[in-house]
């Protein structure tokens, strides 16, 4: 028999008004479109290391445009459908496409970034959808040559030797290396800086990195380069995050390299708190 108390509250709640409000219901994820392929890497198995590494960090879905092409032109969708993220709420640009060189194809790829889709970039991605043949030199932003790097905020147009790099975090106030370590990487490839990268007016260094080379003679001689940045891009400010670091599969899967690229990622849909931690909702499991 349920006591008097219980029958009370059984009545209230089955009367209009008094039911009890709902949790509230958990965010979706966010859909990232991870774009992978072309030369000179090992994207078939990158493009599963970075959808693992970032699904388990973040409440996120990881999809995929992959190409097998391993050239230096490699075809994707995005390259003639300029409505190729729709729906997505980021795009990682993970592709090596260093021949591409059709502003209308750039100017595809770069569509849903000038609507203000966020973006992150890895590595060859600094090296792909090069306008000018005068890519080695500095290009004027703002210029039709400089049509990539000023989505970028910076521009490289090569490496030195796979040695090393020593990573240091040079930004004490973003939410994306707050509390990170300086760490130093397996063999990796330091991308140069082909002008300062201020020059972008809104790029913003996060992290540096320091590679010592040694020539045929024996001399050691030490590079640096911004090796991690943002930037906002066109009329809409869209938040992008890049790195260039990203080699090889040990890196790729280095859980700091993985933390990087999460923090990246989630700041740049604006789902990253001061303390560099996910937003609420944004954890892994939706944490």
């Amino acid at each position: 028999m349920k006591s008097p108390r219980a029958l009370i509250v059984a009545l209230l709640l089955a009367l209009p008004g008094f039911a009890l409000a709902a949790a509230p219901a958990a965010p979706k994820p966010l859909r990232i479109l991870l774009i992978t392929g072309g030369c000179c890497h090992d994207y078939a198995a990158q493009k599963d290391i970075l959808k693992e590494g970032i699904e388990a960090r973040a409440h996120v879905v990881v999809e995929h445009m992959h190409t097998a092409d391993k050239t230096t032109r490699p075809v994707f969708p995005s390259h003639t459908n300029p409505d190729y993220a729709k729906g997505y709420d980021l795009v990682i640009h993970n592709e090596c496409a260093a021949d591409i060189a059709d502003p209308a194809m750039v100017q595809n790829v770069l569509a849903p970034h000038v609507a203000g889709l966020p973006g992150v970039n890895l590595h060859c991605a600094m090296h792909s959808y090069r306008v000018s043949k005068d890519f080695k030199t500095p290009l004027a932003p703002g210029s039709a040559s400089a049509l990539w790097f000023d989505y970028l905020g910076l521009q490289s147009s090569g490496h030195g030797p796979k040695e090393p790099i020593m990573i240091s975090f040079t930004s004490s106030g973003s939410p994306i290396t707050r509390g990170l370590e300086n760490w130093l990487t397996g063999h990796e490839e330091l991308y140069n800086n082909v002008q300062d990268p201020k020059n972008f007016p809104s790029h913003r260094s996060l992290a540096t990195g320091l590679q010592t080379v040694t020539d045929k003679q024996g001399n050691k001689s030490d590079k640096t380069a911004v090796v991690a940045w943002t930037n906002l891009y066109g009329p809409k400010q869209a938040r992008v995050f890049s790195t260039t670091i990203g080699h090889t599969n040990a890196t790729v899967g280095d859980p700091r390299f993985l933390d990087l690229v999460t923090r990246g990622a989630l700041w740049a849909v604006g789902k990253l708190g001061d303390d560099g931690r996910p937003a609420a909702g944004f954890g892994p499991k939706g944490k």
